[in-house]
């Protein structure tokens, strides 16, 4: 299928989405910070910059986009167009993304990953247990917790 916009304009809406700052990250952290959480933003001495740092707790939370992380998810699809550099991309962004947390967990962090479609479309997590859970894990031992949308 063809793109439905000029070549011009869709590197332009690409370029302009963000890595970090993005909607479900600021809905993480607000939420987090108003339940007494203090935190550290893209740990810059830490291996993938983490979304949010929390040193009283040695842990890390990553939020990512299903798109952009392969999600096996509804939200995620592979694009038509460009099919194998869009693969590629995505498939580096795998790879990193499991180096990373291989390296944070290597260096004593607990890592928490956060997937976009828990905090929104048709599998979307219930937002106050979820903000409990993850509040929980932060005050557990526990080394690690993905947190998905809901099964469909």
């Amino acid at each position: 299928m063809a793109d439905v916009v000029s070549p011009v304009v869709r590197s332009r809406m690409m370029a302009g989405i963000r890595g970090r700052d993005t909607a479900p990250e600021i809905l993480i952290r607000s939420a987090l910070h108003r339940s007494g959480f203090r935190f550290r933003l893209h740990g810059a001495s830490l291996p993938g910059r983490p979304d949010l740092v929390f040193p009283r707790f040695r842990a890390v939370v990553l939020i990512n986009g299903c798109f952009w992380h392969a999600h096996e998810c509804v939200l995620f699809k592979w694009p038509q167009s460009r099919a194998a550099f869009w693969r590629d991309k995505i498939m580096a962004n795998r790879r990193r993304d499991e180096r990373v947390r291989k390296e944070l967990r290597q260096r004593g962090w607990r890592v928490l990953e956060i997937w976009e479609c828990a905090l929104r479309g048709p599998v979307r997590l219930p937002f106050p247990p979820l903000m409990r859970d993850i509040g929980r894990w932060l005050r557990s031992k526990s080394l690690t917790l993905v947190v998905e949308g809901q099964e469909q």
